[in-house]
């Protein structure tokens, strides 16, 4: 059934014009009044849980599409474990790519981070339109893959300023690190007791020393994927995929 993200509010029993976006998509698939389509906003209810609306076509206009909305249904579609990945923004196309994977994967938010060797760097204007563009891949991926939770897209910031943000008080702490004698992240994960993980990776070259002696000051535990040397984006999706299994492992065994 084809899904649709709506920017706002939803009621059930009332009638909805969909966006232009959405109503382009509903005439390309040739729908006709009558077929159902579910949409979803990305946002929790009252409880915390995510769901989604199915709705019914009821007309089709030449750029207007207008649905009735059903009754909401609890259908949490992401993984038991909030993960929040925070990185050195890879160059060119690959966090677009990024992005696109980790949304399908269930990631909770992604932090774009400038580090001292990250190639991409963002401020002002530029910045605000990569977010949009960004938020805007999020959406597509979970129309896509069914999710029903839009991950966060933080707004850019330098790993500096980021680091001392007391915004991870209740999330247990990683970063990737090449040093030698590294636990592996699944270790890490099997000896967690929280459904909530950030983890801190590095842009092309990755962290300095510098940079990870202050994260692990600031309680960031090291943490190694294997011997390879991963791409920023190769490494953010292992975590991703880790995270998500290794949370469903825990929670299938107590």
């Amino acid at each position: 059934m084809p899904r649709f993200y709506i920017d706002g509010d939803i009621f059930e029993g009332t009638i909805l014009d969909l966006p232009p976006g959405a109503a382009r998509h509903v005439q390309v698939l040739r729908m006709q009044p009558g077929q159902n389509i579910t949409l979803f906003n990305g946002k929790p209810n009252a409880y915390g849980v995510y769901g989604e609306h199915p709705a019914s076509i009821t007309q089709m206009g030449r750029a207007q599409v207008q649905v009735q909305v059903g009754a909401w249904l609890n259908t949490p579609l992401h993984p038991l474990c909030d993960l929040h990945l925070a990185l050195g923004m890879p160059a060119n196309e690959r966090m677009d790519w990024l992005i696109e994977k980790a949304t399908e994967l269930g990631v909770a938010s992604i932090q774009p981070l400038m580090a001292e060797r990250s190639v991409l760097r963002l401020q002002g204007e530029r910045a605000v339109r990569k977010m949009a563009h960004w938020r805007g891949i999020a959406v597509a991926a979970c129309e896509q893959c069914g999710g029903n939770r839009v991950p966060v897209i933080h707004p850019v910031l330098p790993l500096k300023d980021w680091l001392p943000m007391p915004c991870m008080t209740t999330s247990r702490l990683a970063v990737l690190s090449l040093n030698a004698n590294t636990r592996f992240l699944h270790d890490f994960l099997q000896g967690s007791t929280t459904s909530v993980v950030t983890c801190l990776l590095g842009p092309e070259g990755g962290f300095t020393a510098t940079e990870e002696t202050t994260a692990l000051h600031h309680g960031f535990e090291p943490v190694s994927l294997g011997v390879r040397v991963l791409r920023t984006e190769t490494a953010a999706l292992t975590v991703a995929a880790l995270v998500a299994y290794s949370c469903q492992t825990i929670t299938n065994s107590t």
